[in-house]
């Protein structure tokens, strides 16, 4: 064992030169053999990392960290109970006991004074595990079997089970490497599932009858294109089961009569290229969200025996300006909803009188969403309502009425008072004239004259909007004078489809540049200095912080870089890593030349320069299944090599977890307040 003292020098990784050839140009690895899990110098240089993390970090700030969780966890009602919806005679809710780290899911008749019955507890099923999640649960049309879904390694590969409500028994079945989807066909007996590949993909659909050997489960379909993922669920009006396949850029559906299991599932449309489509089930007609000739996507229907795209029809037209999407279907009514200027809005159809109306919502920042509405017949619409400072708020809207009844909003313990706190949205000019938002929040009292902190967040990727939504543990922040701020770059969808497209493949810089861009602007208007700028981003977001440290170092005090993506052309040679193939609509394929170039122009890995650097901390899982424990690794070891700064470089690598981080209901706060401590002490160093 290496003496306490040897921990305060930074780990250095052996070099063993790995030479990579691709279209005539070389590149040297030297790191490339941390990518072997097994061997036993990978896992003693990573536990060194630790140990140095531990030494010159964790333990000086060992009472910040505890504060701040403290802080955290103490913010969170002890015991909570999720809002209940009723489906099929039944109330469903989730409650959390006193101390307790995972969910009770539950249920009562409807009927008056009607028992509670406790369907699983996840704090006895998780005991004896490390890591513990239930990702999926279905009820039999019946009401009488519960079927679920569970990780127990952080490797999104779950284990169906099945249980009896009736009698608490356990069946017997057990279905290994599932994607954790599931759905019951009508006849109480028999479940459709998807299977994942060695790279973790999910690619065959199977059917289960309760009481029959697991490796007798007929295989359904197979998906055999790799970058397409598949899954299985029942359409709301529980008349079809549904198989979906899914690429970045283009589905397909295929349809089966629920009340006829053992039939044959038949496609909807055609998979095209680079059209996507969602489908819908409502009375006699399908409704269909598409992108087909329609870039911000349209809403069209078609009739339940003609689903070719030859039959559908127009209902709500493509608009330069609104992004449509998604649909939320009952049987009398249909609830879109739509994004304008980044911000998303309701529109409701009455079936009854074809009139529609749209949902106001009053602050200048906030993200709303559909939440439990399982119900296919009902004339209520449930929402979450939040902001980066309104608590998690859920609504109940009569769809007839119009009357909004409050029906939860998310507890803060300690107190919170919103009218502390002020939002606002601003416009970030990037270099090529693009208008970036910009979301901020921060307590009353801050001053925009350069001398407070602020912390800068961002994704910007696969086409996935980055919405202003409330956390509580932010508020330790927030509390001691930061402002915080997402960057609503390229690449993301805010503002559409072109936002997308205009941050991905031979575009995929302007994600970089409009980040460093938004940063000059907040430091350009004072409300922070580059002494005092901190950013953050994870997963690509992670991708995103490596390619702005290497462009743009001297605008950050420190940035977290939570399980970057950072080897971008090793990753995307690699066809055997989990969601490769399906990822060259996102950053382009590396055999071909001309990706490969430009990759290899932004790829942090590759782009690590002899200059100084801002202080980073960089966390990852061993067991992560979406970015390799390697990536980060290497990055860190290669930063270690060439940066001319003494900065705090630390790299902690979760031994037990993998890219979600910690599984428990308060575990996941002490990483947080390992981030939140690494700024507050760069800050007071």
């Amino acid at each position: 064992m290496p003496s306490q003292n040897h921990h305060k020098f930074p780990p250095k990784a052996k070099k063993i030169p790995k030479k990579l050839k691709k279209h005539g140009h070389i590149r040297t690895d030297n790191y490339c053999w941390l990518n072997e899990r097994e061997n036993p110098e990978v896992v003693a240089y990573l536990k060194e990392e630790n140990d140095y993390t531990e030494t010159v970090f964790n333990t000086p700030t060992k009472e910040l960290q505890k504060t701040l969780f403290d802080e955290m966890v103490g913010r969170i009602p002890q015991k909570d109970v999720s809002v209940p919806y009723t489906l099929r005679g039944y109330s469903y809710y989730t409650r959390y006991e006193e101390g307790k780290e995972y969910p009770v899911y539950c249920r009562k008749k409807t009927e008056k004074n009607a028992p509670e019955e406790i369907m699983l507890d996840g704090n006895k099923m998780a005991e004896g595990h490390h890591f513990f999640e239930i990702n999926n649960w279905e009820i039999s049309p019946d009401n009488q079997i519960i079927a679920y879904s569970v990780d127990t390694v952080s490797r999104r590969q779950y284990t169906i089970f099945f249980k009896n409500l009736k009698t608490g028994k356990t069946y017997p079945d057990k279905i290994p490497n599932t994607s954790g989807d599931l759905a019951w066909s009508n006849n109480n007996r028999t479940i459709f599932y998807s299977v994942k590949d060695t790279a973790l993909r999910p690619y065959k659909i199977f059917r289960h009858t309760l009481g029959e050997l697991v490796e007798n489960d007929r295989l359904i379909f197979h998906e055999k294109d790799a970058s397409f993922d598949v899954s299985v669920y029942k359409s709301k009006s529980k008349k079809f089961m549904v198989i979906t396949s899914e690429s970045t850029l283009s589905t397909e559906y295929q349809l089966l009569d629920a009340d006829k299991p053992d039939g044959k599932f038949n496609v909807f449309t055609p998979r095209m290229k680079n059209v996507e489509y969602h489908i819908a089930h409502q009375g006699n007609r399908f409704l269909i969200r598409t992108n087909y000739k329609a870039k911000n996507f349209r809403l069209m229907e078609t009739p339940m025996d003609k689903t070719g795209v030859e039959n559908w029809k127009e209902l709500i037209p493509n608009r330069k300006d609104v992004l449509l999407e998604e649909v939320e279907v009952f049987d009398k009514f249909f609830v879109v909803a739509e994004r304008k200027n980044g911000l998303l809005r309701f529109r409701v159809f009455n079936m009854n009188d074809g009139t529609d109306h749209y949902l106001q919502f009053d602050e200048p920042d906030y993200h709303v969403y559909f939440d439990d509405n399982y119900a296919y017949e009902s004339d209520v619409l449930r929402y979450g309502y939040t902001s980066l400072k309104t608590p998690n708020t859920i609504y109940d809207y009569n769809l007839h009425t119009g009357a909004r009844q409050l029906m939860k909003q998310q507890k803060v313990i300690g107190g919170y008072n919103q009218e502390d706190y002020v939002t606002e949205r601003i416009y970030a000019k990037a270099r090529d004239g693009v208008k970036i938002p910009v979301s901020i929040v921060y307590k009353k009292g801050f001053r925009k004259d350069g001398s407070q902190p602020l912390l800068l967040y961002a994704y910007g990727s696969y086409g996935y909007s980055m919405e202003s939504t409330f956390r509580s543990s932010r508020l330790s922040l927030l509390n001691r004078g930061f402002a915080f701020a997402v960057a609503h770059v390229r690449g993301g969808q805010e503002m559409g489809r072109d936002w997308y497209e205009d941050g991905k493949l031979l575009k995929k810089k302007n994600t970089f540049f409009d980040f460093i861009d938004c940063a000059n602007y907040l430091i350009a208007n004072k409300y922070t200095s580059p002494e005092k700028l901190f950013a953050m981003g994870g997963s690509a977001g992670g991708l995103l912080m490596g390619a702005v440290v290497n462009y743009a170092p001297q605008l950050f005090r420190g940035v977290v870089a939570a399980v970057p993506f950072v080897d971008v052309i090793t990753t995307m040679l690699d066809e055997d890593i989990p969601l490769t193939t399906g990822e060259y609509d996102e950053w382009g394929n590396p055999n071909e030349k001309r990706y490969y170039d430009y990759m290899l122009s932004y790829s942090p890995y590759d782009n690590v320069k002899t200059q100084d650097y801002p202080a980073m901390l960089v966390t990852t899982g061993l067991h992560d299944s979406q970015v390799q424990y390697w990536e980060p690794a290497k990055w860190v070891a290669k930063l270690r090599e060439m940066r001319t700064d003494d900065h705090l470089l630390l790299l902690w690598t979760n031994m037990d977890f993998g890219h979600g981080g910690a599984s428990g209901r308060f575990e996941q706060f002490k990483e947080l307040a390992m981030e939140d401590a690494f700024m507050l002490y760069l800050l007071e160093r």
